[in-house]
């Protein structure tokens, strides 16, 4: 899996002309997922990004996380975060796990932030032509990847 996190003070998503999701402070998460990913990249990643330290505390150091800022999460879907760009102009997006495949984890990181969280995760609409609105803060942007993660 693969997500683009960043630190906004507001973000949405439209689809349609319509708001299916909207957060204040918090997290829009960009989320891709590839054929090979698991169970345990999902739980890893969700726990990783609810608790990542980038909100400032009172001296503005960046020591605070979701939950201490009282901060909400939007998910989107992404699959073009596995874009395959070493040949030609158009980017191949075979490493991309198919919908069958990529449905029931994208649902299942929604209930996993859902708990992790304690609040209602906001989200896009999988799939869709969707229109991203966000203030980032900072600005901050991390991007993760749970094939490169240390194993100790």
């Amino acid at each position: 899996m693969r997500a683009v996190i960043q630190r906004v003070s507001e973000a949405s998503c439209n689809v349609g002309g319509q708001i299916t999701g909207q957060i204040g402070p918090g997290f829009p998460v960009l989320l891709g997922i590839e054929e090979a990913d698991t169970e345990d990249d999902l739980q890893w990643l969700a726990q990783k990004i609810t608790n990542m330290r980038v909100f400032g505390d009172e001296n503005g150091l960046m020591n605070k996380a979701l939950a201490d800022v009282d901060g909400s999460i939007l998910l989107i879907s992404q699959f073009t975060l596995f874009a395959q760009t070493k040949k030609g102009n158009r980017p191949s997006f075979i490493k991309a796990a198919r919908p069958d495949k990529a449905i029931p984890l994208y649902q299942q990181m929604i209930e996993t932030f859902d708990n992790l969280t304690g609040k209602k995760t906001a989200t896009g609409i999988f799939g869709a032509d969707m229109k991203i609105s966000l203030v980032n803060d900072g600005p901050v942007t991390i991007i993760m990847d749970t094939k490169e993660r240390d194993s100790h």
